[in-house]
């Protein structure tokens, strides 16, 4: 009986795990199209969404929640995130389901912004629209007409690194600086990148999903993160330019892989550069 009970626990203990997964199918977004409890939401930018989305979803880009000025992706303030979520008619007490065009970039970038507003049921569509595409699910080019709510944010300023707190963690053996661009663009090739903040590893985010567009095993991501140090026990600071390939890599560290001390230098690479702090290539 105590390997019965034991045998048990252990699969109830593996169902939790996997329901904590911030992750959401195809086929099982696929059943709650109409559940009046969930919001879809398309991350992509008003072009993108205007030309084919899930039926019933509701667009807020990427790029609405970037701060007019010079130094490119900065975030707006809280009150400014709520009131452009609220007016999407985006509830803090619904389930939202957040997808873009397959990359995960956008839709980790909204699911980002969510949990550091203090949203508590927020999913990733694995796989984005063109999974949704490739399994004969509803499409649209109608907009979603859903009436504005009022979102209610608890902002948890422990998820967001500053420029300091880079600074300050340099040489200690405890912290990963972790360079989600390209590689291209670590190495100061490309995009124009003239290189990286000092100490940071790369970890390029589109190494991340497969030719299908779904996220890769998580064996696959464990073994790749091991081999450059991103591990559980050290506290883990992501950046890229803008915050938005940074986000998709929090969102696989915290919820897939559950690491637990994974904070975003938000202001990233371009906030870095535009101080006149040191890039190295």
């Amino acid at each position: 009986m105590k390997k019965i009970g034991l045998s048990l626990g252990l699969i109830f203990l593996f169902i939790l795990g996997s329901l904590a997964q911030d992750l959401i199918s195809v086929a099982d977004l696929s059943k709650e199209l109409k559940n009046p409890d969930y919001v879809i939401v398309s991350g992509e930018i008003e072009t993108e969404y205007a030309k084919v989305h899930i039926t019933g979803a509701v667009n807020v880009s990427y790029k609405a929640f970037f701060k007019p000025g010079d130094v490119e992706g900065l975030l707006v303030s809280n009150d400014e995130i709520a009131k452009i979520l609220g007016n999407a008619g985006i509830s803090e007490k619904k389930t939202i389901i957040v997808y873009d065009e397959g990359s995960m970039k956008y839709s980790g970038r909204l699911y980002f912004i969510l949990k550091y507003m203090g949203a508590p049921n927020v999913k990733v569509l694995d796989g984005g629209l063109e999974a949704w595409k490739a399994g004969r699910k509803p499409v649209t080019k109608n907009p979603s007409n859903v009436a504005k709510t009022t979102f209610i944010g608890k902002p948890n300023a422990a998820l967001i690194a500053s420029m300091a707190d880079v600074k300050a963690a340099k040489g200690k053996a405890d912290v990963v600086l972790v360079d989600s661009r390209e590689a291209g663009e670590f190495k100061g090739m490309e995009n124009k990148s003239t290189g990286h903040l000092p100490g940071a590893v790369n970890w390029d985010h589109t190494t991340l999903i497969d030719a299908k567009h779904m996220l890769k095993p998580k064996a696959e991501i464990e073994k790749m993160l091991a081999e450059k140090g991103i591990t559980k026990d050290k506290t883990i600071i992501l950046y890229c330019s803008t915050g938005v390939r940074a986000s998709k890599e929090y969102l696989v560290l915290t919820s897939v892989l559950g690491y637990t001390k994974v904070k975003i230098y938000d202001n990233g690479y371009n906030e870095w550069k535009a101080a006149g702090n040191e890039v190295v290539k």
